[in-house]
């Protein structure tokens, strides 16, 4: 409460502002009122987020709405039974009211097949964004029609760690563990994908997959040191070409261990790397240590 100047002006008694009224104190006559609230609303709208901000909900990229569509709430366990009726049908009249199209529809099954592979994966949220741009570019390209959308889905995902590099690089077969897509689903899809959008992928560097084979062989670092440099003089002497980089990766942290006298068997290097004894083996035969 703040005291206020002059007096009032029916008993000249003195004057004293509070809850948005400025009151008289002697004769309690209300002199002036403001209910309006002039400061900011600092509201939080995210159940993990403990920093209050007033700009509203942020944009969500993997929302087909953006996530900018209003939800009726359920507190409504007090109402009677005629009444939780009703707001049950107009929940289900509003949710069908959200898609208005079979595009639409398309786009918000596919986004949600990419935020559950992408939380499965342990990929960032950057990925996520990305690979839902991709997949809206797909169709709005008219890349879906007769075609798997769960296939290109996956292939999003796929496409999107590729272009982005930085660890977040996933095989074929790791982003199919995790979708409602096969290989020969994500594969056509893919391949449409690079073909009709220009993507800007290139051969995959085998050193992207150094870190996380490293790490589930549980070796020291020297090793995955030691084999990022055969990695990279693999790369400037154009030795990977032709063959599977995640069996170069393979190959290369298998020759790493030997050179640092760390046990580590072909069978258990390859299958880190989910490629055959075989494969892996011809990789290593191919790596500049035999030079």
């Amino acid at each position: 409460m703040s005291r206020t100047e002059g007096g009032c002006p029916e008993c000249s008694g003195r004057l004293r502002a509070t809850d948005g009224e400025t009151v008289c104190v002697s004769c309690g006559l209300v002199v002036a009122e403001d209910r309006v609230d002039r400061g900011p609303e600092w509201r939080v709208f995210d159940a993990d987020d403990r920093d209050r901000i007033r700009t509203g909900a942020p944009r969500d990229r993997s929302r087909h709405d953006r996530g900018l569509s209003t939800e009726i709430g359920r507190g409504d366990r007090g109402a009677s039974g005629r009444k939780r009726r009703r707001l049950a049908r107009l929940r289900r009249q509003h949710d069908r009211t959200k898609i208005s199209s079979k595009a639409e529809r398309n786009q918000v099954y596919g986004f949600t097949e990419i935020r559950r592979v992408v939380s499965n994966l342990d990929l960032p949220r950057g990925v996520r964004d990305g690979a839902c741009r991709l997949f809206e570019s797909a169709q709005d390209a008219d890349l879906l029609r007769g075609r798997s959308i769960e296939g290109f889905a996956a292939a999003a995902v796929y496409a999107t760690c590729r272009t982005r590099g930085g660890g977040t690089v996933r095989t074929e077969r790791e982003v199919c563990e995790h979708a409602r897509a096969d290989v020969e689903e994500l594969r056509p899809a893919y391949d449409a994908l690079n073909r009709e959008l220009g993507l800007p992928t290139g051969p995959i560097d085998p050193r992207e997959y150094l870190a996380r084979f490293a790490c589930a062989l549980d070796l020291p670092g020297r090793v995955e040191s030691r084999a990022r440099e055969i990695a990279a003089e693999v790369h400037e002497n154009g030795l990977a070409g032709g063959r599977d980089p995640t069996g170069v990766a393979g190959a290369c942290l298998y020759a790493a261990a030997d050179d640092c006298d760390v046990a580590l068997t072909q069978a258990e290097a390859a299958e880190a790397a989910d490629v055959s004894p075989v494969t892996l083996r011809g990789a290593y035969y191919a790596l500049p240590v035999h030079d």
